[in-house]
């Protein structure tokens, strides 16, 4: 027994040092519940990713495993190379933008989309560690900054409606959507579903996402003739027919016609990602005295270094999850919270079939869920800057309305440009902002935008 003590005591000790864990302020314990708990958060990913990439081609099950392979991949980068308490995993937004954009709307076929999703990840690397990134951050306005955030949330609401046909398109005339049968069962369980996610969060249950995910699962078994129970535990299987590890074109990708998406993938990773790492660094208190990111530069290498990896193993690009706050709410401040998510996603791989098991009136809730929490970002728009603030409402608009995130962007800084020179307010413009609008404006007019 004595032995057995010591030993943990020399383990806990050694975590501690190479954690930076006392320094900061936490403790061992704290770090493990704090993983545990961002795990609980973020875990639903690894069923609304499969489903959403499975409708457009994707094999759901190779997709699982891949899910769980980048969001283990990133979250230990993060934690043992970065020493933050972020994990990373396939971004909602950018698995939108690839199912419903480029392989849906563009036609893309999948290897293509992953070569392109590398060469993401390739770019996206090169743009971190050279500093653009943070040249973009530093002159983003805050009104597109967060006119982003709300875009993104009502995509992925009209996304999840549409996936349970609450929200169905309108073949006849007048609005291009209706409200679909509000009396069948997906429908009925995703409203329920919705505001069980919000009871639980409010009473700040860990894993409250996944609880509602598993309730509506077992629900949908016991009672949905659709919904059949397929096994438990599987071994991952890399090489099958159905597998993706490996299956990227990147020749294809490199195709002139292929690249602007590229571009566009990466430029929607800087606007979408990179705040939220701020975001949670900032309740984290991971900021040092001049208000930059303690490790901020290999925090903003890991996510697209993940990137490259997802298109490696057939998977979406990876970014930070906005759930880590779950965990940074517990206590976390070091890497060893990111590390146990890690580790608990690697776990998690033998678990496959249970992703046939999950109907998609089971993550829609999650989904919308997610896109309520980034509507908050309208609260911090400042109406004393009125073209600031509603520049920031044209990007959100707009990436909703024409479902694609740069199209916002884009709007959002002509609109900020514009207004500013209209409003005789043009000294406001820094030279930065008025760079990337012009390279947006030239990118759509000259017709490289997808």
């Amino acid at each position: 027994m004595q032995s057995s003590n010591t030993n943990n005591a020399v383990t806990a000790s050694w975590l501690e040092r190479y954690f930076c864990i006392q320094q900061r302020g936490s403790s061992v314990r704290s770090e493990l519940i704090a993983g545990l708990t961002t795990f609980l958060a973020m875990v639903y990913s690894v069923i609304v990713v499969p489903s959403m990439l499975g409708k457009a081609g994707f094999d759901p099950g190779a997709v699982f495993i891949a899910t769980c392979l980048i969001a283990a991949f990133g979250s230990l980068l993060m934690g043992l190379w970065a020493n933050l308490p972020m994990a990373i995993g396939c971004a909602i937004s950018l698995t939108a933008f690839t199912a419903f954009s480029l392989v849906l709307g563009q036609h893309m076929s999948i290897p293509v989309t992953l070569g392109a999703i590398f060469l993401m990840g390739v770019v996206f690397t090169l743009v971190s560690v050279t500093g653009i990134r943070q040249w973009v951050l530093t002159n983003l306005p805050r009104g597109i900054a967060h006119g982003t955030g709300i875009g993104i949330g009502l995509f992925l609401l009209l996304i999840a409606a549409n996936n349970v046909s609450l929200i169905v398109g309108n073949s006849g005339g007048g609005l291009p959507v209706k409200l679909g049968d509000v009396n069948s069962l997906p429908v009925i369980a995703t409203i329920v579903g919705l505001a069980a996610t919000i009871g639980l969060e409010k009473r700040r249950v860990p894993g409250g996402i996944l609880l509602v995910i598993i309730a509506l699962s077992v629900f949908g078994l016991l009672f949905d003739p659709a919904v059949k129970y397929s096994g438990l535990f599987a071994l991952p299987d890399l090489t099958s027919e159905h597998s993706l590890f490996g299956k990227l074109d990147i020749m294809g990708a490199l195709n002139p016609v292929v690249l602007p998406i590229v571009l566009a993938l990466v430029m929607t990773a800087i606007f979408d990602a990179t705040g939220t790492i701020r975001a949670v660094a900032g309740q984290a208190n991971l900021l040092d005295k001049d208000d930059n990111i303690i490790n901020g530069g290999k925090a903003l290498t890991s996510d697209s270094v993940s990137s490259m990896f997802a298109g490696l193993v057939g998977g979406a690009p990876a970014a930070v999850y906005i759930e880590s706050a779950a965990g940074t709410a517990a206590g976390g401040k070091t890497g060893l919270s990111a590390t146990l998510v890690g580790a608990l996603f690697l776990l998690l791989i033998f678990l496959a079939p249970l992703s046939y098991l999950v109907p998609a009136y089971a993550t829609a809730p999650a989904l919308m869920y997610v896109g309520l929490l980034m509507l908050a970002n309208v609260t911090k728009l400042d109406f004393d800057d009125k073209v600031d603030a509603m520049s920031g409402l044209t990007c959100a608009v707009f990436i909703v309305l024409s479902s694609n995130i740069v199209t916002g962007i884009m709007l959002g800084f002509a609109t900020l440009v514009i207004g500013r020179i209209c409003s005789g307010e043009w000294r406001k413009i820094k030279p930065g902002v008025l760079l990337i609008a012009i390279g947006l404006v030239v990118f759509y007019m000259g017709g490289w935008a997808i």
